[in-house]
Parts: structure tokens; sequence; C-alpha cells
């Protein structure tokens, strides 16, 4: 959908509504494990993207988050 930036994180252990502890071996490969999937854009692009999620897909939990961008590495020259 084009966005701007996505970061994708992997839990060791968690749990949500079900209260249900997931996970719990150092290097458990378990399909169940937590995932947080970090993304930045323009507010408007985020809630477009969230329209297109559906009840089958699984997700837990959806925040909207407002940040402050103080620095940016951006990408790098090479000559």
């Amino acid at each position: 959908m084009g966005l701007a930036g996505a970061t994708i994180l992997r839990g060791l252990r968690g749990y949500g509504a079900s209260s249900t502890l997931h996970g719990g071996k150092a290097f458990d490969l378990a399909p169940n494990l937590p995932v947080v999937v970090e993304i930045v854009d323009v507010e408007a692009s985020l809630r477009a993207f969230i329209a297109t999620l559906q009840p089958e897909d699984e997700i837990g939990l959806v925040t909207l988050e407002k940040v402050e961008v103080v620095r940016y590495g951006g990408h790098r020259h090479h000559y």
C-alpha cells in the first residue's frame, strides 16, 4: 500500500485477551508467538491501511500514536 516504513518485532513471550501465555522457551519457533508491527506514515494513510484489515486476520490490537521525529538517519549515498 506504499506506506512509508515498517518494523516487525517478534516477541519471545506474550499474552493477549485470552490471558494465555504464548512461548516460553528462549528459541521457541511456535507459530503463536507475539508480533508487533510498527508502521510509520501520515494518519490518513494509516487509517486507509487499517480499513483493509479483515476480522479473520487475527490481529489482537491496533493503536495509533502521534510521534515527533527528532532525527531520521535517511539513506547513505555511496560514490
